[in-house]
Formats: C-alpha cells, structure tokens, sequence
C-alpha cells in the first residue's frame, strides 16, 4: 500500500480530472478556431464581392474605367 494513502489516489484522481478538463478545454478551442476560420473566409469573399460591385457601380457611373480596360 502507497505510504501516502488516501492522499496519493485523491491527488491522482484530481489530476486526472485537471487533465480531462484540459482536454475538453482544447477541444473547445480548436472547434472555435476553425469556426472563426470559416466565418473569415466567409467574410473575405463578401469583401471581395463588394469590391466589385463598388468597381462596377463606379464604371457605370463613368468615374472610373473597368479594370480590364486598364489591362489593355
């Protein structure tokens, strides 16, 4: 029997806990994070479909030529 008794199998029973929690703490996070990945990628198409229906409304308006005029 461990010398330290009780103390030994509680102490061990708490890290074992600490590390589940852990566990489930980092699970928790990477689910977060690819989420928040998602959502920016999301975001950056929106981003760029706004661009270009800024860049279209402007060469309707006749303030700006379109890019692929300006290519040539």
């Amino acid at each position: 029997m461990d010398a330290r008794g009780p103390e030994a199998s509680g102490g061990r029973a708490l890290r074992d806990a600490a590390e589940n929690l852990f566990k489930e703490l980092q699970e928790h996070f990477q689910a977060l994070a690819a989420t928040l990945n998602l959502r920016m990628e999301e975001m950056g198409g929106w981003i760029e479909d706004l661009q270009k229906n800024v860049n279209d409304l402007m060469v309707q308006a006749g303030i700006e030529s379109s890019v692929a005029e300006q290519m040539t």
